[in-house]
């Protein structure tokens, strides 16, 4: 007879949306519920959409009969410090300095951990995912931007203000594109997802990859890193070659990482994952020819994330959860 533990909500909020989940703190790859509403722009209108989402966790029929979410925990992409303060997202327009976790405990109520959407993702690799059992891991998410989340010695790494696990704004090129942290050449500006949809545009702009831009509508200035991916796993060779050239920079921030972290396994989540080994399959072969002395050090596994895009919300639930107990 399996026990049942307390509701716990986990929410992952991200550039264009947020996912949300409550789950039972025993058994937390069941979801009992789900919503989903678009990221809407600004401080007090990302501060209600959470709350919309708890609500619409609160009063779904499998939450509500077993006496409802218990804590929340919440997934934000930024600098969040251990007080759960946002105090810096280049992703999210107009939310800087903001009180996530005090303002959201006023609001619903209820007990509420925050912490880095990344860090949340790379707990739940950790404990449930394609990181257990291992001890020093990096899971880098992929999406608007780049995150991750540290594994070292078995415990999540936050770092002396809880900013650690921010090497998307790495500056890989000084003369690069912009990004909106305010600097060039970030490594997500090349890594990410919005990274594959501006290489896609400018192969576009040069008269290739025409399948990738019919995926579009026709508009090069419409092709995202989502139709490059979905080409690409159609078999269409320039969307094949595009991805090629997204993974050598990625591997190249991968290479990077290990250099300074020298962990054992790297997992690939975020959206982007999805393209899976026509993506993973190249970045390994960059990787081997990027990072410090390959022929000298143990294989550096790099592998897709197992949950996906929902590791963030229940990584945010598991967080949650440890909190009540």
């Amino acid at each position: 007879m399996s026990v049942t533990g307390p509701i716990v909500g986990g929410l992952d909020v991200g550039g264009t949306k947020i996912l949300g989940r409550a789950v039972d703190a025993h058994q937390p790859r069941a979801s009992l519920a789900e919503a989903r509403v678009e990221t809407p722009r600004g401080e007090s209108h990302v501060l209600d959409a959470i709350g919309q989402v708890v609500a619409e966790l609160q009063s779904a029929p499998a939450v509500r009969d077993r006496g409802g979410v218990a804590a929340v925990g919440v997934g934000v992409p930024g600098l969040v410090d251990h007080r759960g303060v946002l105090r810096f997202a280049p992703n999210l327009p107009g939310v800087v300095e903001v009180a996530v976790g005090p303002e959201l405990e006023h609001r619903l109520g209820l007990p509420v951990v925050v912490d880095n959407d990344a860090n949340c993702a790379a707990w739940c690799e950790s404990r449930l995912g394609a990181a257990v059992g291992v001890s020093d891991a990096v899971l880098v998410t992929l999406g608007t931007g780049i995150g991750a989340g540290i594994i070292a010695g078995g415990r999540l790494y936050e770092g002396a203000s809880g900013f650690a696990g921010e090497p998307g704004h790495m500056v890989v090129d000084p003369t690069g594109p912009p990004c909106p942290c305010g600097r060039r050449g970030c490594w997500e500006r090349f890594a990410s997802g919005s990274g594959l949809g501006r290489l896609a545009r400018d192969a576009a702009a040069a008269g290739r990859a025409p399948a990738v831009v019919a995926l579009a509508g026709g508009d090069p200035e419409a092709v995202r890193g989502e139709h490059v991916t979905k080409a690409a796993l159609a078999g269409d060779l320039d969307a094949m070659g595009i991805l090629r050239e997204l993974a050598w920079w990625l591997a190249l921030g991968l290479a990077n990482l290990v250099d300074l972290l020298d962990c054992e396994l790297i997992v690939v989540g975020g959206g982007l994952a999805e393209a899976g080994e026509s993506l993973l399959r190249p970045v390994r072969e960059a990787f081997s020819d990027l990072v410090l002395a390959a022929d000298h050090r143990p294989p550096v596994r790099i592998v897709a994330a197992s949950f996906g895009a929902e590791a963030g919300a229940i990584g945010a639930a598991l967080l949650a959860s440890e909190r009540l107990a």
